[in-house]
């Protein structure tokens, strides 16, 4: 596959593995959680890492605290990248939690989001609810993402209910669903209180579904995103990576790092 590089690099040495998909990519997706950056911050990331980034979530409620011409900057330098940005689901959850998320849906929209977060890590959504949200996401041109499992320690995945979650959430019009495992990656979803990949449940979700492509996994930890290449390959769907880590986790995915130079024959 061809990736677009410096010309004076050969493209044995840019993409060894030669796995490694050219944006707009249907695999291999890289979601960029930002936790605070300034603006001259954002477009030093977006200057430096745009090849690399398939997705920019303001983490939490965030988006709420920025002076307005700060987000409104960070939302047209995402647009001017081609890179699709949206709030964190916490922030529609507390749209939801004070009766204001159709308000919400079109204020990000009208804001110049690109894309909106589903989920219910915090509060319950019911199915019909959910259904609604991700379908007046789709009417406002926003690309829906949306989240299954729960933020608190020691939630775990129930396989069916994810698989369940998947396909309803697919054909209510998601791009994709991202399982949560917050920003630590620790004693959430598939990692065990000591950051570590339950290999397991993985299979077992990836038996019930069309494709494993249809799956982000939350994965902020360098052993964590390592390991998950192990189990579904280099163009595995990542997310919650931490701005400064975008190049060295393209690294990994291309077998540029002493941990990943098995991607090369895998």
């Amino acid at each position: 596959m061809e990736v677009t590089s410096q010309p004076f690099w050969q493209q044995e040495l840019v993409n060894p593995a030669g796995k490694r998909q050219s944006k707009p990519r249907t695999s291999g997706i890289t979601m960029v959680i930002d936790k605070g950056l300034g603006s001259h911050a954002f477009a030093d990331l977006l200057e430096t890492a745009e090849a690399h980034i398939d997705l920019i979530k303001l983490g939490f409620g965030t988006a709420a605290l920025y002076p307005e011409e700060v987000l409104a900057k960070k939302i047209r330098l995402a647009a001017l990248s081609g890179v699709p940005v949206m709030p964190g689901g916490t922030f529609l959850e507390a749209a939801v939690a004070a009766g204001l998320e159709d308000r919400f849906m079109e204020q990000i929209a009208g804001l110049g989001f690109t894309a909106v977060e589903v989920s219910d890590g915090t509060i319950q959504l019911d199915r019909a609810l959910r259904t609604r949200l991700i379908r007046e996401g789709c009417r406002l041109g926003l690309s829906v993402y949306t989240e299954y499992g729960k933020k608190c320690w020691g939630s775990r995945i129930e396989t069916d209910e994810l698989i369940e979650t998947v396909l309803s959430d697919l054909e209510a019009g998601a791009e994709l669903v991202t399982v949560e495992a917050r920003e630590s990656g620790v004693g959430v979803g598939i990692f065990d209180e000591s950051g570590q990949c339950r290999d397991d449940e993985v299979q077992a979700v990836l038996e019930g579904i069309p494709s494993p492509h249809l799956l982000l996994w939350e994965a902020p930890q360098k052993n964590q995103q390592v390991r998950l290449m192990e189990l579904l390959g280099p163009e595995v769907n990542l997310g919650n990576i931490a701005p400064q880590d975008v190049i060295s986790l393209e690294a990994l995915r291309r077998g540029l790092r002493s941990d990943s130079f098995f991607l090369r024959g895998k």
